[in-house]
């Protein structure tokens, strides 16, 4: 390696005064570089100067009132992911309270960043809940009054309006206890039910909603202290506590009963986690849409099998596999199989897929199973079928069929070119001159074209048809 590589062990031997010099002329007339810095400059004095400068930080963030648009988003996410760094190298390992101290003022922070800038795409909001792990990894070592945390976490957990204290209570669990766990039950009933304040009011005045203030603010506490008994249930091992914040019917919906069922597992009452799923497979099977499917479904499979119902779990791993074309449940269904039939039966199950209604899935199936020269074939005898829209599945399967398959990926890779030519798709045009590009790589290791046309005339045709896709042709040619 080179000398002059810009690399760690040879800036180290540049010397500490050629190397400071070389950071005040890095950090000149940058905020953000001077800050770290500094911090690094406390962290050398010890972890009581780093809490004073990071308290700092924090109420200058506290103060902010500039918006921070998507330009600037990156540096500040940098910034805050900087300060967790700081809490968790230099405070944590050397004063447990201290670093929980910083973290929760650091969640406090989320109203004040939300409120001045645009997390849509949830950078923020990652390292919020950064933050909230870094906790939970500290909670067995930190020493707190179990019924005056109870409280912290209740008022943190009632206020915090982006979702800063998601996972807070599991997070604390170990630092509240048994003794904790139940004030915060004690203290959550008793704050759900206590008539709503005028500052509670006041938060659901001037928004013209139908219902009246009090309705909101009853139905809003009502639902927070769902969600905290259910996380004191799961801290308290107590599966009836968790399934009592649910009605019959809830118990039968796919969002609700597998997390249920699953707990029961956890606690050895199989068959009760068995009737609450079968129960909402029952439910979800007389609607048009399954949407929450495969979780229900891995619950019940897992019930079958602890009930050594074998039979009835073969059934249902085909007939699951026959509807969806899942690859876990072929595997499993093999696994159960006696020597040798498993044979047999998975070249059944791969013309199957073959077959398969949906190009798409057949085409993905075949290509994670690693049977790529029925997946090939597939692509070539239903080529006209192809969905040049499902970027990501042709994408991923020509790339993986092009070394040994290169016409199923030249074929695949002009599904996508079409689609976006004949849809005039202007921003997907650096894609489709690449897929083309591509085309014309395989063009020598294609023997034999067959019915479909060859490369020049492909590129003919797409030259007579969108000839005035100038956008497009542009990016072919550099």
């Amino acid at each position: 390696m080179s000398k002059k590589t810009l690399n760690q062990a040879n800036l180290e031997k540049l010397g500490a005064k050629t190397l400071a010099a070389l950071v005040m002329d890095l950090v000149q007339g940058s905020a953000a570089l001077q800050r770290r810095a500094r911090m690094e400059l406390s962290a050398a004095q010890g972890p009581k100067e780093v809490a004073a400068d990071l308290r700092k930080r924090f109420a200058s963030l506290r103060r902010a009132t500039s918006f921070v648009d998507w330009r600037k988003q990156k540096a500040l996410v940098k910034d805050l992911a900087g300060l967790l760094g700081m809490i968790e190298n230099t405070i944590a390992p050397h004063d447990a309270d201290e670093a929980f101290e910083l973290l929760w003022s650091f969640l406090q922070l989320a109203p004040s960043i939300h409120e001045r800038t645009d997390d849509s795409n949830g950078a923020v909001g990652a390292v919020l809940s950064d933050a909230v792990e870094l906790i939970a990894k500290l909670s067995p070592a930190v020493s707190q009054d179990p019924a005056a945390l109870a409280e912290r976490v209740l008022d943190a957990v009632a206020d915090a309006g982006y979702g800063e204290f998601d996972g807070i209570i599991p997070a604390t669990a170990e630092a509240l206890g048994q003794e904790g766990l139940e004030h915060l039950k004690q203290i959550t009933q008793a704050w759900a039910e206590a008539p709503p304040t005028e500052h509670d009011l006041e938060q659901y005045r001037g928004y013209g909603l139908r219902s009246s203030p009090e309705d909101s603010v009853r139905r809003n506490k009502q639902v927070t202290r769902s969600i905290i008994l259910a996380d004191v249930a799961d801290g308290q091992g107590d599966v009836d506590a968790y399934m009592a914040r649910y009605s019959e019917e809830q118990l039968t919906y796919g969002t609700i009963a597998p997390d249920v069922a699953r707990r029961l597992l956890d606690a050895g009452r199989v068959h009760e986690a068995f009737d609450i799923v079968t129960r909402a497979r029952a439910a979800e099977d007389g609607k048009s849409i399954r949407m929450f499917r495969y979780d229900l479904d891995a619950v019940y499979e897992e019930c079958l099998e602890k009930q050594d119902k074998t039979e009835e779990l073969m059934a249902h791993l085909r007939s699951t596999f026959e509807q969806t074309l899942s690859a876990p449940c072929l595997r499993k269904y093999l696994k159960l199989l006696p020597d040798f039939e498993d044979i047999e039966a998975e070249e059944a199950a791969l013309d199957f897929a073959e077959a398969y209604p949906h190009l798409g899935a057949a085409i993905s199936f075949l290509v994670n199973w690693s049977a790529h020269d029925r997946a090939a074939r597939v692509v070539g005898t239903r080529a006209d079928e192809l969905n040049g829209d499902s970027y990501h599945t042709l994408t991923s399967a020509a790339d993986a069929l092009e070394a040994e398959h290169p016409l199923a990926a030249t074929l695949m890779r002009r599904a996508m070119v079409l689609d976006t030519l004949n849809g005039a798709k202007s921003k997907r045009y650096r894609h489709a001159a690449r897929h083309l590009a591509e085309c014309r790589s395989c063009d020598a290791a294609i023997e034999e074209y067959g019915d479909h046309p060859t490369h020049a005339q492909f590129l003919e045709r797409l030259k007579q048809a969108h000839g005035r896709k100038y956008g497009f042709w542009r990016l072919v040619e550099s």
